[in-house]
């Protein structure tokens, strides 16, 4: 009975301490320890209490805080931070995407023996009218995350589809575009990858997800947003141009294992193994070895400047079956540099045996021996509350192998460029208002030329 008393009043006393000082750390322990100290508590009554207020203080550290929601706050179930989602107990959910549209009138050049241009991305055919996506497809990804035995880790699904159907010959969901009744359109799914890491180590990434080789160009290119050059304005597929091909190379959505660093004041380094890629436009190739791609990504402030600069590589080995194995390279570097209202982008890019527009397109003569290509672009954008204009120029070049390439392929494109102006109104935090006009030339190196103008207005959505 005494001990039952004891152990009462002990409680009393945590409960007092409790109200009295909850922000005290150590409050109860120091007062357990004092009651046992003056022998009110024995030393099996000590080690219960505690032990039970040990387990209490466990399990308030763990559960997760409940945000009011649909669910009536009840259980563990609460709202994400941001996104769409949700998070269950440790696990967080998320859902995020785009949707976008616009109208796309494309005027090209009449088709004739001096504009035929071998990989030129000119439109050559004339007026054409059409409601398609820009430089993106829509997407939805859907995330799950969440922290074990002191990792992050995830697991990341990208599913991209498009307005437009496709005919689903010779390019999967990218195939070219079928503008009839009753079709499909492509669902591209881009992404399939797992992360893990935690503070201090870093990234590792395995799975499907963009390339690290020209990633930076695109992400940071002004008509991802909207259309850019065209290209198959008549039967359009998932996709625009945007500036593909004329000031760099598509980076693409690419197997791979990735590790990038944490950040060093800074500075951020990815380095990774990718899936050896086959020539496009070449002989038959058995690859025995991956490709490797790096990045390096600094980002600082200096005063009200915002600095962002980067620089990236790639390599693989190719084997040719019937000719000679050659390496494909690159290298590309840029920056973006924020003042106020104002940011500048510009690009370079440098290569030999990997092409022009797309990885390993027109990357050889077709007998293993390398085309050497380059590309730049220089951007600008201004933001007056919600409105923005901004402009860029842009070029991509390839190079002939040899004389005899030369000789045996005249039209071969030697330089494609395009001017683009745009502007766009942010309606709200979800939805921007884009126009833009665009102005792409191809030329090759027998001197042929072809020349298109296309105008675009529509709309993108984040969520």
């Amino acid at each position: 009975m005494k001990g039952t008393l004891r152990l009462m009043s002990a409680a009393g006393a945590l409960m007092l301490a409790a109200t009295a000082a909850p922000a005290m750390a150590g409050t109860t322990a120091d007062l357990l320890k004092r009651l046992h100290e003056k022998g009110i508590l024995t030393d099996d009554e000590y080690q219960e209490l505690v032990k039970g207020q040990s387990a209490e203080a466990t399990q308030t550290a763990t559960a997760p805080a409940v945000t009011p929601d649909a669910s009536g706050g009840a259980g563990y179930v609460r709202m994400t931070d941001s996104g769409v989602g949700l998070q269950i107990g440790d696990v967080t959910l998320k859902f995020s995407g785009s949707v976008n549209g616009f109208y796309v009138h494309d005027n090209g050049d009449t088709p004739s023996a001096t504009t035929t241009v071998t990989g030129g991305v000119a439109t050559v055919g004339g007026n054409s009218s059409a409601i398609r996506n820009g430089l993106l497809p829509g997407f939805l990804k859907v995330e799950a995350t969440t922290s074990l035995d002191g990792w992050d880790v995830g697991a990341h699904f990208g599913m991209y589809p498009g307005i437009n159907s496709v005919s689903y010959v010779g390019g999967g969901a990218n195939s070219g575009g079928n503008p009839r009744a009753l079709q499909t359109a492509g669902i591209d799914f881009r992404q399939t990858y797992l992360t893990f890491g935690r503070a201090g180590f870093g990234e590792v990434k395995i799975g499907r997800d963009i390339g690290l080789f020209q990633s930076e160009s695109i992400l940071n290119d002004i008509t991802l947003l909207s259309s850019g050059t065209p290209a198959g304005n008549v039967a359009p597929s998932n996709t625009t141009l945007g500036r593909i091909g004329t000031g760099y190379i598509y980076t693409d959505f690419q197997p791979q294992i990735t590790y990038t660093t944490p950040s060093f004041g800074g500075f951020t380094a990815s380095v990774g193994i990718f899936e050896p890629l086959s020539s496009l436009t070449g002989p038959e190739e058995s690859n025995k070895q991956p490709g490797f791609q790096a990045k390096f990504v600094y980002d600082g402030k200096f005063g009200d400047v915002a600095t962002r600069l980067w620089a990236s590589g790639i390599s693989q080995k190719h084997n040719v079956i019937a000719g000679p194995d050659y390496t494909g390279w690159g290298w590309d570097a840029g920056a973006k540099v924020t003042f106020g209202p104002v940011t500048l982008v510009g690009t370079y890019y440098d290569a030999s045996g990997l092409g022009t527009t797309a990885l390993n397109l027109f990357d050889t003569d077709g007998l293993g021996n390398k085309r050497d290509s380059h590309g730049f672009y220089l951007q600008g954008l201004t933001t007056f509350g919600k409105f923005s204009v901004g402009g860029s120029y842009g070029e991509s070049n390839l190079d002939y192998a040899n004389a005899a390439d030369a000789l045996a392929n005249p039209t071969l494109v030697d330089k494609n460029s395009s001017w683009v102006g745009q502007v766009r109104y942010g309606l709200n935090s979800w939805v921007t208002l884009l126009g833009e006009y665009i102005n792409t030339r191809s030329k090759a190196h027998n001197g042929n030329k072809a020349t298109s103008d296309a105008i675009a207005a529509g709309a993108i959505l984040f969520f």
